[in-house]
C-alpha cells in the first residue's frame, strides 16, 4: 500500500465475517489521523492487518471493505480456536507504573474467562500506589469478574517478579503479560483452550499488536521490534524443526515475547523458571522471555503459537523511551547469546548454525536501523501475509529511529555477555534463579547433522 505520508495512525479492529449485504463500518476519528490500521478478524479470530488511508479522519464503509478485501480476501476463514474455562492465573510483574497496571488488570478481568486469577507482583515498589490500585479494582469488580491479588516482591526485576508469581500460582497453567498491555477479551479463555486441546504443549505465545501508532516513535517501535509473529498457528519442537528457521532452536524471534506468553507451571518450575540474571530490572535489561522459550525447546518440550490469543501493547511514544527500549533489547539479546556460549552443549549446537545466525543477525540490524523497509521485507515468524515493514507512515517511522541504531545494536550484542556474567554472579550470590541451559537425557539428533534436508 502506498505510504500516505507522515502522520498519526489510528488503530482499530474490524470483523470480516459479516452477513451478506452488510458492509464493515466506516471510520470517523479526529482529523489529524492520516490512516487507520485495522486488525481484521473472522468470527473474532485474527486473519491479518490492513491500512486504510483517511481523509480528515474519515474512511467510508466502501473504502474499509475494499481495503479488507484487498488485504485479507485470499485468506480463508480460520477454524474456531479451542476455548476453556479451566482456572488460569495471569501474572503481571510491575514497578512504579500504577496507571498502566490499572488499565491492564481491568482488561484481563473484562475478558470472557470465568475463572481467572490476576497476581500483580510489585517489584521493590517505591510507594504504595500500585497496591492501592489493585485494592480499588478488587473492591469495584468483586469476585464475579475474577480474583485479583497484590503481591509485594522485595527483589527488583521482571524475572524475579514472574518467578514470584509462578511460585504463588495454584493453577496448572500460568499466563504472563506486561503492565503496558491490554489483552483481548478472549485472550485468557483461548490460552486455556490451547493447553486443553494439546496436552503436549509446555508453553504458548501469541501476537503483540500496537495499541497506538500516534507518534512516529510508536510506528518505528512497531516495525523495528516486530513483535507480531503472524496469524498462523504453529508448533515448535526438536523433533519437528521448522523449515523457515535455519538457526532453530536458537531463534527467539520465532517464538514470541513475554508480553504474551503462558506455560504449564510444573514443567517450567522444574526447569528453574525465569533466569533472574536476564530481563528488565537486571543489568542485562532483556532476554528473559526468549531464553525461557528456547530452554523449553532444548529440553525436548513443545511450544505453540496461538494467533487468536492476542494483546494490545502501548509502545514507547517518545525518542528517549524508544532509544532506551532498543538499547535494552540489544543488551538482552547479547546476554542471551552469551548464556548460550557459556554452555558447552548449547555452544556446540549453536556453532553449527553460525553462518545462518550471522545472516539472521544482519537482517535484525538492518530492520532496527530502518534499512530496506520499503522492500516490504518480512521478519522471521511473519511469513503468512503480514509485512514486517508496516505500510503506512514508513518514512516517518524510519526517520524516528534513533541515529546509529544498528551500531548500538552491535555494541549491545558485545556488551550483553559481560553484563550477563556479572548479573549471574549477583543473582547466585543472593540465592536467586539463574538456571543452566537444559537438554533431554537422550536428545534427538541435531537436525544440522542428519540426512534430512536442511532448513530453508
Amino acid at each position: 500500500m502506498p505510504d500516505p505520508g507522515p502522520g498519526p495512525i489510528w488503530v482499530g479492529q474490524t470483523e470480516r465475517s459479516l452477513p451478506t449485504g452488510v458492509e464493515p463500518a466506516g471510520i470517523r476519528v479526529p482529523g489529524h489521523f492520516v490512516a487507520a490500521r485495522l486488525l481484521v478478524t473472522a468470527d473474532g479470530v485474527p486473519v491479518g492487518q490492513v491500512d486504510v488511508p483517511l481523509t480528515g479522519g474519515v474512511a467510508t464503509p466502501a473504502q474499509v471493505a475494499g481495503a479488507v478485501a484487498a488485504g485479507t480476501g485470499a485468506i480463508p476463514d480460520p477454524p474456531a480456536p479451542p476455548v476453556s474455562d479451566e482456572p488460569l492465573t495471569v501474572v503481571v510483574a510491575t514497578r512504579d507504573r500504577p496507571d498502566s497496571v490499572d488499565r491492564c488488570v481491568r482488561a484481563v478481568l473484562a475478558g470472557d474467562h470465568p475463572a481467572v486469577t490476576v497476581l500483580v507482583v510489585d517489584n521493590d515498589p517505591p510507594d504504595d500506589r500500585t497496591e492501592q490500585v489493585v485494592r480499588r479494582i478488587a473492591a469495584e469488580t468483586g469476585p464475579v469478574a475474577g480474583v485479583v491479588r497484590y503481591v509485594r516482591e522485595a527483589r527488583r526485576g521482571a524475572s524475579a517478579g514472574r518467578n514470584r508469581g509462578l511460585a504463588e500460582a495454584r493453577t496448572p497453567v500460568v499466563a504472563f503479560t506486561d503492565d503496558d498491555t491490554e489483552p483481548d477479551h478472549a485472550w485468557a479463555s483461548r490460552i486455556a483452550g490451547a493447553f486443553a486441546a494439546d496436552p503436549e504443549l509446555t508453553g504458548v505465545s501469541g501476537p503483540v499488536l500496537a495499541a497506538r501508532l500516534g507518534t512516529a516513535q510508536e510506528q518505528a517501535s512497531d516495525t523495528a521490534l516486530a513483535w507480531n509473529k503472524g496469524y498462523r498457528p504453529r508448533r515448535f519442537s526438536l523433533d519437528e524443526p521448522p523449515a523457515d528457521s535455519p538457526v532453530f532452536p536458537f531463534s527467539p524471534g520465532l517464538f514470541g515475547i513475554g508480553a504474551n506468553m503462558a506455560v504449564r507451571a510444573e514443567p517450567v518450575r522444574r526447569l528453574g523458571s525465569f533466569d533472574e540474571a536476564l530481563g528488565p530490572g537486571a543489568e542485562t535489561r532483556g532476554g528473559e522471555d526468549i531464553e525461557l522459550l528456547v530452554r523449553i525447546v532444548l529440553d525436548g518440550q513443545v511450544l505453540g503459537y496461538v494467533p487468536s490469543a492476542f494483546v494490545w501493547h502501548h509502545h514507547r511514544p517518545g525518542d528517549d523511551e524508544l532509544r532506551s527500549q532498543m538499547r535494552g533489547y540489544a543488551l538482552g539479546l547479547g546476554a542471551f547469546l552469551g548464556k548460550v556460549a557459556l554452555d558447552r552443549r548449547a555452544r556446540a549446537v549453536a556453532l553449527r548454525r553460525a553462518p545462518a545466525a550471522l545472516a539472521r543477525l544482519r537482517q535484525v540490524v538492518r530492520r532496527e536501523s530502518g534499512e530496506g523497509w520499503d522492500d516490504n521485507t518480512r521478519d522471521e515468524g511473519t511469513r503468512d501475509g503480514r509485512p514486517g515493514t508496516g505500510g503506512t507512515g514508513t518514512g516517518a517511522a524510519r526517520d524516528a529511529l534513533p541515529s546509529g541504531a544498528g551500531r548500538r545494536k552491535l555494541r549491545g550484542l558485545l556488551t550483553g555477555p559481560v553484563l550477563y556474567l556479572r548479573a549471574r554472579r549477583r543473582v547466585r550470590g543472593a540465592d536467586g534463579a539463574a538456571p543452566p541451559m537444559t537438554f533431554p537425557p537422550d536428545p534427538p539428533a541435531d537436525p544440522a547433522s542428519t540426512d534430512r534436508p536442511p532448513a530453508a
